[in-house]
């Protein structure tokens, strides 16, 4: 089956539109993409101190390993995002709250609770990464799919960063689609295994956006917020409860939201050798999942953004390796786009 992207019933006002908007997003042409658009940044990571839990190599090295194994071939189908501007992340953001993050004035609790010390390189790093969600977003309009190799960071709250996450990329590119006109309803499917209790907060009531996490019950955060549809899963779910839980929702969700486009956050944190996760899901499970939502999305002409969500593993070469799981995936389903 081939996947019908918008351009197949778009004008070519909105088609131009579309890549009009990619290039003031984009460091470099992006006209000439050949193939399944992957965005990154070397931006995309920074210096954190000696034995941070959080593991920022993963980033690069999502990209390397698709490079090695031939998935992905960097001329033809990487580019970089440039960095949010003030003024996008103030559309979800408070102005004070953007203030304060990109010139250093949070306060030390208010960096406590996202897991960071602040650093100009974060907040570089963190720019680059919402920027690349945005990228993608607008590029997947274009193409029918497209995958950054960050982004996912759905903790973020209008006047906070939690959890690692400091502005919510998924928020901020799906509000600037809507109001530059680009789309009119867009569907996030949060497979990260923590609830995406900022991005749900951020929509609660928003009719133009349904929020859908599919989450650990009994794990971070503590207080859960509401999304539109909450799939609250038990410690220790496996491959095959998972993916059925997923099969009874999805396609319902699609036939009566009737979205523009969708964020898929494609976490692998499910994943039974995460040090966070609490689900079993293996390799095969991740990539089940991954085929399965972006197979949906091309059955029922869907643009599709990805990002690659939380990951948590002491291992870094064996994460950077899962978190390619997304891209491969796109990759064997965007093969049916043309």
């Amino acid at each position: 089956m081939r996947w019908i992207s918008l351009r197949s019933f778009s004008t070519s006002a909105k088609q131009g539109s579309y890549l009009g908007t990619a290039v003031k997003l984009a460091e470099e042409k992006v006209s000439d993409i050949q193939g399944l658009p992957i965005i990154h940044h070397p931006g995309y990571v920074c210096d954190l101190p000696p034995k941070h839990r959080f593991p920022m190599p993963k980033f690069h090295g999502v990209l390397n390993h698709l490079i090695k194994d031939g998935v992905v071939q960097p001329s033809k189908q990487v580019r970089k995002p440039k960095r949010v501007e003030p003024s996008h992340a103030s559309i979800v953001h408070t102005k004070e709250y953007v203030d304060k993050f990109f010139n250093g004035r949070t306060s030390e609790a208010e960096q406590r609770k996202t897991g960071f010390k602040w650093s100009p390189g974060l907040v570089s790093r963190v720019r680059y990464e919402t920027g690349g969600t945005m990228l993608a977003a607008v590029l997947c309009l274009e193409h029918g799919l497209a995958c950054s190799t960050a982004g996912g960071t759905h903790h973020a709250f209008p006047d906070y960063g939690s959890g690692y996450c400091l502005l919510n990329d998924l928020a901020v590119a799906a509000t600037f689609l809507i109001n530059q006109g680009l789309v009119s309803r867009i569907l996030i499917v949060d497979l990260d295994v923590h609830q995406g209790d900022g991005t749900a907060a951020m929509f609660e009531g928003n009719s133009s956006v349904f929020t859908f996490s599919m989450h650990c019950g009994d794990n971070f955060p503590l207080k859960k917020e509401r999304s539109d549809l909450d799939l609250s899963l038990p410690k220790g779910t496996g491959d095959d409860e998972y993916l059925q839980a997923l099969k009874d929702h999805l396609p319902w969700i699609i036939a009566t939201f009737k979205p523009d486009m969708t964020f898929f956050d494609a976490g692998v944190d499910p994943h039974k050798e995460d040090e966070l996760g609490k689900l079993c899901l293996t390799d095969q499970g991740l990539y089940a999942r991954d085929k399965y939502v972006l197979e949906t999305m091309r059955k029922n002409a869907i643009p599709c953004a990805c990002v690659i969500g939380g990951g948590y593993d002491k291992d870094l070469d064996n994460l950077a390796k899962r978190h390619t799981i997304v891209h491969r995936a796109a990759s064997c389903v965007f093969q049916d786009i043309t």
